[in-house]
Order: structure tokens, then sequence, then C-alpha cells
């Protein structure tokens, strides 16, 4: 089962879109649930982005990557 990881829509007001800041794990690590997994920035504010369970993470999107609102950035896989 693989769950995604999205950009949520109430994290911010404005309809501006963000760019992806950071990866604090790497591309095929397993995380835990509620860990932060990114972070992403708008207009000159910072925000976490967090992992909605456990897996192994699957990065969809790179550093530095102009995102939206709901916009897919990762997946966790089962980390079996």
């Amino acid at each position: 089962m693989s769950h995604a990881i999205l950009i949520p829509h109430d994290l911010w007001e404005e309809a501006d879109d963000a760019v992806i800041t950071a990866w604090l794990s790497s591309d095929g690590d397993a995380v835990e649930a509620g860990q932060v997994v990114a972070e992403i920035m708008v207009q000159k504010i910072q925000h976490d982005i967090l992992a909605p369970a456990a897996g192994r993470l699957r990065i969809l999107k790179d550093a530095d990557e102009v995102v939206a609102k709901g916009e897919q950035i990762a997946a966790l896989e089962d980390a079996s």
C-alpha cells in the first residue's frame, strides 16, 4: 500500500505556489508517521511537510521545484 505526501490545501491562505527548499530524508529512507520529511517556502515563510504514515520515502519532486497546494510531492511505500 502507498500513501501520498501532498502539499496541504490549508497550509497557507494565499493562492501562491511554494518551493521545496529541502528534503530532510533521502529517497528510499524509512520514515515514521509525523516525521518532518521536507520543508517548503511560501512568501519567505518556511513550512514543514510531515509524513502521514510510516514507510519508505519515494521522492517525486526535487528540491527547488515549484509546487502548488494539493500537489503530490512524494509517496510512502510499505517498508517491508
